[in-house]
């Protein structure tokens, strides 16, 4: 009973103050963005680490639709080339429409390199998480676009499944910024990710 008359008083106290609060996206305006996260070097394991190269095709990565993702382009190119050096399994995601054919010619898969194909979330209704499994895989370097869209989601889901997730920044993309300071924000405060996510850029990794 105390309880109860306790929340009703609370409730009357607060009601003059909910409904004389300014609208949310009022709000919103006066809000500043976190700092940016700070960024790790990061020693590759061959062993039981793969790169991710989530989306990048024609359909997704081009100048009309994306045109920052074909800035990391270059980026993820050049990290690709220095997994398959080191012997880090590479492997791939296409779009529900993609074909392996639409993915760039500088990021092209190499015959035997696994594709999946999905929507956001690359492990689901795919063979990513059995892929991974059969390689001893404990820690994922994922890259691609959309930041917001298979970036995140796949991120997230590898968390959920106990890999460790290794981000460069640098080699994500979306239509604008926001979105792609937004993702990295959302990663690396969430859930399924904030314990085992390693923020770094394509720089500050190193392969033996």
């Amino acid at each position: 009973m105390l309880r109860t008359i306790s929340f009703i008083l609370v409730t009357l106290f607060l009601s003059p103050i909910l409904v004389q609060s300014a609208p949310i996206d009022a709000v919103w305006k006066s809000v500043q963005a976190p700092e940016n996260p700070e960024l790790s070097s990061v020693t590759i394991s061959p062993g039981d680490t793969a790169l991710l190269i989530l989306d990048i095709e024609e359909l997704t990565c081009n100048m009309e639709r994306r045109p920052r993702c074909l800035e990391t382009v270059p980026r993820i190119a050049d990290l690709m080339a220095r997994a398959r050096k080191a012997g880090v399994a590479v492997i791939y995601s296409l779009t529900p429409k993609g074909t392996p054919e639409t993915i760039l010619p500088s990021v092209t898969p190499r015959n035997g390199e696994a594709i999946v194909q999905s929507s956001v979330d690359k492990f689901w209704k795919t063979d990513l998480e059995k892929i991974l499994q059969e390689k001893n895989i404990a820690k994922v370097i994922i890259t691609g676009t959309a930041a917001h869209g298979a970036v995140m989601h796949t991120a997230t889901a590898a968390g959920f499944r106990g890999l460790d997730v290794i981000l460069p920044v640098d080699c994500l993309s979306a239509a604008d910024l926001y979105t792609e300071q937004a993702t990295v924000q959302l990663l690396k405060t969430g859930p399924g990710t904030r314990k085992r996510i390693t923020m770094t850029s394509s720089p500050l990794i190193t392969f033996p």
